[in-house]
């Protein structure tokens, strides 16, 4: 990219701040009249659990997450949110960090590390999963976060947000490496009445092998149920690697109950898969490998939750996977049939 197709975008965007600033300017008293708490909102999510593998005979305790995040506004237009993970499977994990202005109108721009604008399953955090383990296309096909900026877009005439960005390739952890190319990645959601609808498209190159994926999902949501579907199809240039399709099709309803300290019960089922599929990283042979082999999978979920006032929320969820394999893939522990029993608690 030459300086000057460089350099136009940027001058463009300065343009419209500048405009911004000047046609929205604030007297200092204006300013006194703003009333925004600077006392940040802390989150916390822990998550512990038992798991049993019925091929195997094997067991396991875990704590899958120990998230804590902090997010808040210094003005009404600048909001910032900061998560970091201190166990992810005895892992401490920096997740997101980053700051976003409110532009103008529905306009608002962020910038720093978070998950690129992308599906529908994979925005879902340990807080809000309604299935033990994510799906396939959530886990394995479009799990990427990302150092970067995105605007966003939000009509006030329609139900409709679009958002779009520009990221380095490389992985969360490094922030260093000059890049030849970038990641990008571009979605809509439209929501009408009980249905919403997403679409994206997402390019990356985290190695020498550039892949293109398309994501469609619809969502249905009434009283006491919810039912979603997604797909996503990933595409390697140079034919490096059969193209990867993955879907997820899940329901859950919930039902209010009265058992202790207990008020909702709810029941879930899942169908989700993916074709063959590979992480875009070579080998030693510079060649694309199948890191994931084509499966299919069926989840049956029972959640007891303890739901109260302010985002106070505990769960004991039990969800049984029964695995599909080809007959020549060796299967292990991870992969394969499971029972999985976990505690949530969020704050």
């Amino acid at each position: 990219m030459t300086p000057t197709r460089l350099l136009t975008p940027l001058i463009a965007l300065l343009c419209c701040m500048t405009h911004f600033a000047v046609a929205a300017g604030e007297t200092p008293d204006e300013v006194k009249r703003q009333t925004v708490s600077l006392i940040p909102t802390v989150r916390a999510t822990v998550r512990a659990r038992f798991e049993a593998s019925t091929v195997e005979s094997l067991y396991r305790f875990q704590v899958r997450n120990a998230r804590i995040s902090i997010g808040g506004k210094i003005i009404p237009q600048i909001e910032y949110f900061v998560n970091t993970d201190f166990c992810d499977r005895g892992k401490i994990k920096f997740l997101d960090a980053w700051a976003r202005a409110y532009i103008t109108g529905g306009l608002d721009l962020r910038g720093g590390q978070f998950r690129m604008p992308f599906g529908v399953d994979i925005h879902r955090g340990p807080d809000n999963y309604y299935f033990s383990n994510r799906s396939f296309i959530g886990r394995q096909m479009a799990n990427f976060r990302a150092v970067g900026a995105e605007l966003r877009y939000s009509f006030k005439t329609a139900p409709v947000t679009l958002q779009a960005g520009a990221f380095n390739p490389s992985t969360i952890g490094d922030h260093t490496p000059w890049n030849s190319s970038l990641s990008y990645s571009a979605k809509a959601t439209w929501r009408v009445g009980a249905v919403t609808l997403a679409a994206g498209f997402m390019s990356i190159e985290p190695d020498s092998v550039r892949a293109n994926l398309i994501d469609g999902a619809v969502a249905w949501h009434s009283g006491r149920w919810r039912i979603e579907g997604e797909y996503v199809r990933k595409h390697y240039t140079g034919d490096a690697h059969r193209p990867c399709h993955g879907w997820n099709i899940f329901g859950d309803y919930a039902m209010p109950v009265r058992a202790g300290y207990f008020n909702q019960l709810s029941v879930q089922a899942r169908f989700d898969g993916m074709t063959a599929h590979s992480d875009c990283r070579r080998d030693e042979n510079r060649l694309l490998v199948t890191n994931d082999p084509r499966r299919t999978r069926i989840t049956a979920g029972l959640t007891l939750s303890c739901l109260r006032p302010a985002g106070r929320h505990f769960d004991i969820r039990a969800n049984y996977e029964k695995y599909f394999y080809a007959d020549d893939v060796t299967v292990t522990p991870d992969m394969g049939d499971k029972l999985v029993i976990e505690m949530i608690l969020r704050f």
